[in-house]
């Protein structure tokens, strides 16, 4: 049965909270009446946020790196303390996305991405989950990237990490099912985000636009309700699937 607790007033936490995309989920959770903890390794990016959102208490940021595990466990505290000593719902997308031929990948330059797009994600998940478990539901919802559909030259080490985000994210769903946890993927495609602006050649914009079928760009926008979805109880018998969210680039 749901309760008026599943629908509202949870108990969120949001990586990648200052860029496009967390700060568009932050805002939806802060609307439905619920606690969002966002972080994001940007100070100055989460005090923008906190002006923006104008939310009050039911916004507690935090400023840390996903891929250290002393400020992995400093965000855990601040959860806690935000929560009771619960969580929800947690969405990992804090992201990193450059580009590199794999000729010009040094051993550093990969590591720095399959930590962040991987690894962090572990270590955020291992952290929090101990806060989901004992209640009976959770939900865990992580940000791939469609882009390991067809793969992208120039992004080995990112599609790499996006892919093997995949199989984290159905076997740990078989770990936490019987907790009540629900374990989902959203891929989405190019999205018109700061980053994305700045470092993405106008032609690539361009040839993603054209190569969908609903024809526009994509927005941060448009990956809220997908995600919001699978954090209700509309999601319940949901877990280990991928959504690809890319107005129809690619359809599997």
């Amino acid at each position: 049965m749901t309760t008026q607790s599943d629908t509202n007033g949870r108990i969120v936490l949001v990586t990648g909270a200052g860029g496009g995309v967390g700060a568009a989920l932050v805002r939806r959770f802060l609307d439905n009446g619920d606690t969002v903890v966002g972080t994001d390794r940007s100070a100055d990016a989460l005090s923008a946020l906190e002006t923006d959102m104008a939310a009050g208490p039911a916004l507690v940021t935090i400023a840390g790196d996903i891929t250290d595990g002393d400020d992995v466990d400093a965000l855990a505290a601040t959860v806690r303390r935000a929560g009771g000593g619960r969580l929800d719902v947690l969405v990992n997308c804090a992201g990193y996305f450059p580009f590199h031929s794999f000729t010009d990948t040094t051993p550093a330059l990969w590591r720095n991405v399959i930590e962040v797009n991987l690894t962090g994600y572990y270590l955020v998940t291992h952290t929090m989950l101990p806060l989901m478990t004992g209640h009976g539901r959770g939900r865990i919802i992580n940000f791939g990237s469609a882009s390991m559909f067809p793969g992208v030259a120039g992004q080995v080490h990112y599609v790499s990490a996006k892919s093997g985000l995949m199989g984290f994210t159905r076997s740990l769903a078989r770990e936490v099912g019987d907790a009540g946890i629900t374990v989902n993927m959203v891929t989405p495609g190019v999205t018109m985000t700061g980053p994305v602006r700045e470092n993405f050649a106008p032609e690539l914009i361009e040839s993603q636009r054209d190569g969908r079928a609903i024809k526009r760009d994509q927005q941060p926008g448009d990956l809220v309700g997908p995600v919001f979805f699978l954090a209700s109880p509309d999601a319940d018998f949901i877990t280990g699937q991928t959504l690809n969210v890319d107005g129809g680039m690619f359809m599997n």
